[in-house]
């Protein structure tokens, strides 16, 4: 998989109102989200690195007892095991990137 275009990605719905596609490789998984307004990510927390990168919209994120507005260009890095959530203020495009793989967001074909 040297080259891909991310529409040709099945597209899932793992939270109401966050519409994903995942592309993985050895040992990281690139997330795009297209987010509706006003949707949230309910807390949660898992072993991986993340790396979050809005790229328009914004975006309420809160890791353990911050939160920030993030608006496009802002990035936020996710430590594991760091309890997080979310909410969009408006539709979104967020890509996401963790280390190692989310064996949670592989899809049967």
């Amino acid at each position: 998989m040297p080259f891909l275009n991310i529409k040709s990605v099945r597209e899932a719905e793992p939270v109401p109102g966050y519409r994903g596609r995942f592309v993985h490789c050895g040992s990281m998984t690139i997330a795009y989200w297209s987010i509706k307004a006003d949707s949230a990510m309910p807390e949660h927390a898992h072993p991986h690195e993340q790396i979050v990168n809005l790229i328009e919209g914004e975006f309420e994120l809160t890791l353990g007892d911050e939160s920030k507005i993030m608006r496009p260009g802002d990035i936020a890095a996710i430590p594991p095991d760091l309890p997080h959530s979310g909410k969009s203020i408006s539709d979104c495009l967020i890509i996401d990137v963790f280390h190692p793989v989310r064996e949670d967001f592989k899809q049967s074909k």
